[in-house]
């Protein structure tokens, strides 16, 4: 068993003479960025690994749900979940619209479809669900919402890449879906990110609103902003692409065995798949109940202490933050489900280098706590 640090995840890295070649191309086609040859490589492997009509590359993630809003003119309000990254509420706030949190399903964490209609007010223009850890959103209920109400769905995908739900790509739901390639995701550019989208003319958009709003040397066609990705991360991630299968197969092993030795610890719940869905196993969060010897708190703590780095993803909720706190949807009376799984979630070390050893280890201290102590 190692003795450094074992933290919720680790970046993939294939090995490095693998990359060299691609390095070495990159040096001599003498072209960085601005939609190299990598870059358009791995627009069109994507595309068809993940079965989807069109990918856009971005340098990250944040960066694309910024300009998916500005691709599809989003304004007012738009409904959204209080538990996810900040930067889901990030790209809201930076394009000047108002978000209306609305509460979770505490089986599978995402956005309540029940809850989104009651939101829904003259300045709501689009939903903005997060398919949190891998599980995916009830894509056929909000999309039907969206449709009567006349409204756009923008997903942030960042956690389902390779995701299938009877066996149609999660990636491409929605009007707009938001892949991020961080390192700390199934499939990592270093960093970076991409957009999905199904017309082709929407894509052309993406594509200018990422380049300056730049069609050529001499056109500019309306304010864009910087947010290709360069030719080493476009490289890095068809190198990486080739390890994706394999690589979501290891994580499944671990957290097989995390649902198996966990199962009858009292106080520890751990969320299923959700039914005719592949998954990637990107997290394996558990829920820390009031019958566990421990809260939750003291368990993170006690974990860190035998050099466990797991974490309180998502706490605090987005709504309890401090530019955010002062709107009325934040009112922790109206997200019960979120406030309690916030207070309760703790996300185990997964990812394809993780030794089974450790792995056990942090399965007999859950398990035993008192041992551990």
């Amino acid at each position: 068993m190692s003795s450094k640090p074992i933290y919720v995840t680790q970046p993939f890295l294939p090995p490095l003479a693998e990359f060299v070649p691609y390095l070495e191309q990159i040096w001599e086609n003498k072209q960085l960025t601005n939609c190299g040859p990598f870059h358009e490589r791995l627009e069109a492997e994507l595309a068809s690994y993940l079965g989807v009509p069109h990918v856009s590359l971005f340098a990250n993630g944040t960066l694309a749900l910024v300009t998916a809003l500005q691709a599809l003119e989003i304004s007012g309000e738009v409904i959204t979940t209080p538990y996810s990254f900040v930067a889901t509420t990030h790209a809201l706030k930076w394009n000047g619209i108002d978000p209306v949190f609305v509460d979770i399903d505490p089986e599978t964490f995402n956005l309540d479809p029940e809850r989104i209609e009651a939101a829904i007010t003259p300045r709501t223009t689009a939903i903005l669900p997060v398919h949190c850890y891998g599980y995916h959103c009830e894509v056929e209920r909000i999309e039907d919402i969206a449709r009567r109400h006349g409204l756009k769905v923008i997903y942030d995908a960042a956690h389902v890449f390779g995701v299938t739900r009877n066996g149609t790509s999660l990636s491409g739901a929605g009007d707009i879906s938001m892949l991020s390639f961080h390192a700390t995701k199934v499939f990592n550019t270093f960093e970076g990110g991409a957009l999905v989208c199904h017309d082709p003319a929407l894509k052309a958009r993406i594509d200018y609103l990422k380049n300056f709003g730049i069609r050529d040397e001499v056109t500019v066609l309306e304010a864009g902003i910087n947010g290709k990705m360069n030719e080493v991360q476009a490289a890095f991630g068809l190198l990486q692409l080739g390890y994706v299968k394999d690589n979501i197969h290891r994580r499944s092993i671990i957290a097989g065995r995390y649902r198996e030795a966990l199962k009858n610890v009292k106080g520890i719940r751990h969320v299923a798949q959700p039914p005719g869905s592949e998954g990637n196993h990107a997290y394996f969060p558990i829920l820390v109940g009031p019958e566990y010897p421990l809260n939750r708190d003291a368990l993170f703590e006690l974990l860190r202490v035998n050099g466990i780095v797991a974490r309180r993803y998502f706490y605090p909720l987005i709504s309890n933050m401090p530019m955010y706190a002062q709107l009325p949807s934040s009112d922790p009376s109206r997200l019960p489900r979120a406030t309690e799984a916030a207070s309760q979630v703790l996300c185990l070390p997964i990812y394809p280098a993780l030794d089974l050893a450790n792995v056990d280890k942090i399965i007999s201290i859950i398990q035993d706590p008192d041992s551990a102590a």
